[in-house]
Formats: C-alpha cells, sequence, structure tokens
C-alpha cells in the first residue's frame, strides 16, 4: 500500500537542510544581481538577503530569508532566524524598491524571527511591524513565495504579498508543531497530531485562500518558480496604484471573519 504523505512528513521535507536556499533562486532566477548590505544604524544581519537584480529583464528587488547548508552557515545566518537589523534591511530595500518603481520579490524559508533577549531589546517586535506596515502600503508589486518554512511574525514580514504562493512542500503557521504541541498538550512529542490539527500545509491553506497557489518541485521547481513569477508580474505591473492596493487590501481583508467585518463601517 502507497504511504500517504502526512502533514509531517511535509513539515521534515520544508526543513530538510538540502532544500535550496534564496541564494540558488538568485543565482537560477536573476540577472546581474547586486546585494545590499546593513540596516544603516550598524549591522549587517546576514540571514536576509536583499539586492537588486533583472528577471526577464524587468528590474526587480529581492528578498529572502537565509538558512545554511552546513554548521558554519547556519551559525552565520543564525539557521534562518531574523534580527531586527534583518528586518530594517528589508525595510530599506522595499523603500527603495518603490523609490525607483522596482517590483518586490519576496522568499519566505525561517523557523521565525530570533526570540533572543538582545533581538527584543533592540526591537525586533516594532521592526516585523514596520515590515509590514511597509508592504501594506507600498505602491509596487509584491510577489511572496514560501520555499520552506513559513513561522510566525518572522515569515509574515515578508509574506503580506499581493500573491503569496507555496512550494508544494512547505509549511506556513502561526508556530511550529512542536511549540504547539508543548503549549496545548505539555508534550513536544506529540507534533505529528499537531501539525495534523494546524491545517499548516500549501494545499490546506490553498483551499482557504491564505496562499494563490502552488508550485510544484522536483527537477523542474526553478522553472516552475519562474513561471509562476512571471505570470504574477505580468498581472500586477500593468495595474495603476490605486487598483493595486485596493486588490491588496481586499485581499487580506477576505481573511477576517464575518463578525470582523460586520464590525466595519459602510463606506470603509
Amino acid at each position: 500500500m502507497e504511504h500517504s504523505i502526512t502533514a509531517y512528513d511535509r513539515v521534515k521535507a520544508a526543513r530538510d537542510p538540502a532544500r535550496p536556499s534564496v541564494d540558488a533562486y538568485v543565482s537560477a532566477l536573476f540577472e546581474d544581481f547586486v546585494e545590499i548590505c546593513g540596516d544603516r544604524l550598524g549591522k549587517n544581519d546576514g540571514s536576509i538577503l536583499c539586492g537588486i537584480g533583472f528577471f526577464h529583464r524587468l528590474p526587480v528587488t529581492v528578498i529572502g530569508h537565509r538558512k545554511g547548508h552546513t554548521t558554519e552557515e547556519n551559525i552565520r545566518f543564525n539557521f534562518g532566524m531574523s534580527g531586527p537589523e534583518g528586518y530594517r534591511k528589508a525595510i530599506r530595500a522595499m523603500k527603495q524598491a518603490e523609490k525607483f518603481g522596482r517590483p518586490v520579490i519576496c522568499f519566505v524559508d525561517t523557523p521565525g524571527a530570533y526570540p533572543g533577549i538582545e533581538a527584543e531589546n533592540k526591537g525586533q517586535a516594532a521592526a516585523i511591524a514596520e515590515s509590514l506596515a511597509c508592504l501594506s502600503g507600498l505602491t509596487v508589486p509584491i510577489v511572496s513565495v514560501i520555499t520552506g518554512e513559513g513561522g510566525s511574525g518572522g515569515a509574515l514580514a515578508l509574506a503580506a504579498g499581493d500573491r503569496v504562493y507555496m512550494l508544494e512542500n512547505a509549511i506556513y503557521s502561526v508556530l511550529s508543531p512542536e511549540g504547539f504541541a508543548a503549549i496545548l498538550w505539555k508534550d513536544a512529542q506529540r507534533a505529528p497530531e499537531a501539525a495534523q490539527a494546524m491545517k499548516l500545509t500549501a494545499e490546506e491553506l490553498l483551499s482557504v485562500g491564505i496562499c494563490d497557489g502552488i508550485i510544484g518541485e522536483g527537477e523542474a521547481l526553478f522553472q516552475n518558480v519562474d513561471d509562476t513569477l512571471r505570470k504574477a508580474l505580468t498581472e500586477l505591473c500593468p495595474l495603476k496604484t490605486k487598483a493595486l492596493l485596493r486588490l491588496r487590501t481586499d485581499r487580506y481583508r477576505r481573511f477576517t471573519g464575518p463578525a470582523v467585518r460586520s464590525q466595519e463601517a459602510p463606506n470603509a
């Protein structure tokens, strides 16, 4: 009998160290890429990669979480967990993209923002909130692709796009299955059960409209991502600013429940 793929199988696949990193997507999809470093307040957080490049001759800004493939790389990139400096660097890149009219393409792969005391003291929550506010108001198209783990606010800070896509083995959730199980059942070993309950897979999130499409993996991964980005940008780039912002607002208002919508002003 063929083994059915469980939600926790997807979790393990999303965390696989062999999955392509943001650097691989940059190399495969963009030409003449130039990295942007530093938050202009004193530090460059390597766990977020920012830069400018060309996507089929279209100038774009690329922002993505960065994980390593070796112990040394993971230490250097803090296992993909960004501090406030990383999000401030991303905000800098977003604002520059708006100034020069470049679409923003985000690659999301993080277990969550770094939760350490130092990060909190330096304004972690405020940096994530500012990133979300910045994305919400950008007058250029935003396309986000969740390539591995989409964990909590650390992921959401780069995933509030006009289009949000997920790789077939990616996950997107408010916290890890282990954290969910530890909080709810006081037993992190029940993570597989938690993953099933959390509805964190691409198929489940597509069914409720949280993501806009699923990208197939395998040998054609980069071509599939390329095709998805081209289609999204072809649809978004011709839109006038007012139409683009209305489309974005409508997308996220759909996530609110009927009780919330009923409290909105008639002309909101």
